[in-house]
């Protein structure tokens, strides 16, 4: 083993194998300190294995509509659980290989084991000291499971032990209804699954605006038990495990605890750089350059705690990297924030959401999907579009939806965000006919009719036909 590199990476997850990336590409001084196992959280237990479900799920869920398509006998169909959760773990299986291709060629510089600081240029890895002028931290999270309720791990699982369930039972209880937790639990249901969902949140998968909120949960709500604003506990029962909350309670076979993940830091020896720690034992980071302080320590993706998503994980990763290796700070402008909740109706938000704004200082377009076109031939004509803009010349803020597709909306609203387009703007580009996307077209004609108008020669003002099957 190394006694002495120039960078030490800990961590071999998305934002690690994105600082190993950028490091190598300048230095191959480097070694990349992780604690089996290996493959990243996205690809292991995260994004991909949930998408193998939900994929799996909304497939078998199709049948409930086939009839009003003019299809018969979708109730012969049976979702058999055990392949679909084999399924799930091959797929996950490529591509966590595909991610270990990543690491293949590292030879003695890939090292397994605990790693600790020992002082801001000091990594100790199970006993074995290693010098480094810069060390990047990318320790990544794991799953939260509440004390009280570790005494019926029988019956509890999280999104690190759900995917390696050869069955499933028939009664599930979900506590915790952000992404991933409200992606599961419609997942779960759509497989034939009793679903009870809890949180104690009053809105579900991080959405901030009160009317997209409602219009999730009114949706989700024909599809599984909903229980929002609620603190619940655990007891013991004859078959299972019994969730109470205030005066009620069902009995589940397992419950899917998501109540968030924990940096995995208790032992990292954050308390070693001489710098100060806020109440949850993390320090100061900018997000700009990675760096604690004025350490030679960068920290980098969910652990963190700045935006625990894996497009920005990756680019924390990248940024790390990069001021690891130059003699300056290299500051970097982040991207467009966005997200995306893979249940049906999609979740997104872009930008600033309404929970960042005043919206009385805003000019808000919306557009309900119910009666729209294209979305109704699909017999997807649900969820609602929401979008902020300024005042004084339109331009686009931030959205949430919970909307059909909406990750394809999302991303579009996103690049009009970064460039600092206007309502009028947008309006000006092409908007085939019949897609979704004619859905945004509407709401941003809500917001430009609060606007002065544009010049007559500008197709902007084109002017709706006001009849669904033109929309």
């Amino acid at each position: 083993m190394l006694d002495k590199v120039d960078v030490a990476i800990i961590g071999a997850g998305t934002a690690g194998l994105a600082a190993l990336r950028e490091v190598q590409r300048r230095s191959d001084d480097v070694v990349l300190i992780n604690k089996p196992p290996y493959g990243t959280t996205c690809a292991r237990v995260g994004c991909m294995p949930s998408k193998a479900l939900i994929a799996s799920a909304n497939a078998f869920h199709a049948r409930t509509m086939l009839d009003t398509f003019g299809i018969a006998g979708a109730d012969q169909l049976r979702a058999d659980i055990p392949a679909v959760m084999t399924r799930v773990r091959e797929l996950r299986d490529y591509f966590v290989q595909g991610v270990l291709k990543s690491i293949k060629d590292l030879g003695d510089r890939n090292i397994e084991g605990q790693a600790q600081l020992d002082g801001p240029n000091r990594v100790v890895v199970d006993g074995h000291e290693i010098e480094a002028r810069q060390i990047i931290l990318a320790p990544g999270s794991s799953p939260i499971v509440p004390k009280p309720w570790q005494k019926f791990s029988d019956h509890i699982l999280t999104t690190d032990s759900l995917f390696e369930a050869r069955d499933l039972p028939a009664r599930m209880g979900v506590i915790g209804l952000g992404a991933i937790g409200v992606e599961m639990a419609q997942a779960l249901s759509r497989l034939g699954i009793e679903v009870h969902a809890f949180d104690g949140s009053d809105r579900m998968a991080g959405i901030s605006d009160d009317k997209v909120a409602d219009t999730l949960r009114q949706s989700l709500s024909q599809e599984f038990a909903i229980h929002l604003g609620v603190e619940v506990d655990l007891a013991e029962a004859d078959e299972g495990v019994k969730i109470t909350w205030g005066d009620e309670s069902v009995v589940v076979d397992k419950v899917l605890v998501a109540v968030g993940r924990r940096p995995n830091v208790q032992d990292l020896g954050l308390n070693s750089l001489g710098v100060a720690l806020d109440d949850k034992g993390m320090p100061e980071v900018d997000p700009n350059t990675m760096r604690i302080c004025d350490t030679p320590v960068l920290f980098a993706g969910d652990a963190n705690g700045i935006r625990p998503i894996l497009h920005e994980g990756a680019d924390e990763g990248h940024i790390a990297g990069l001021n690891a290796t130059s003699d300056e700070p290299v500051p970097m402008d982040r991207r467009t924030p966005l997200t995306v909740t893979f249940c049906t109706p999609q979740v997104a938000s872009v930008g600033q959401r309404a929970g960042d704004l005043d919206l009385d200082d805003c000019l808000v377009g919306e557009f309900n999907f119910s009666a729209q076109g294209r979305a109704r031939i699909m017999q997807e004509n649900y969820g609602l579009l929401r979008i902020y803009a300024t005042r004084d010349q339109g331009r686009l803020l931030g959205a949430e939806m919970a909307v059909p597709a909406a990750e394809h909306t999302a991303h579009l609203l996103a690049l009009a965000v970064k460039q600092r387009l206007t309502v009028y703007d947008l309006l000006g580009m092409p908007f085939y006919h019949p897609t979704l996307e004619e859905g945004l077209r509407t709401a941003l004609r809500k917001i430009a009719r609060q606007l002065p108008p544009c010049g007559i020669s500008d197709l902007a003002g084109c002017a709706p036909l006001n009849a669904e099957a033109l929309e």
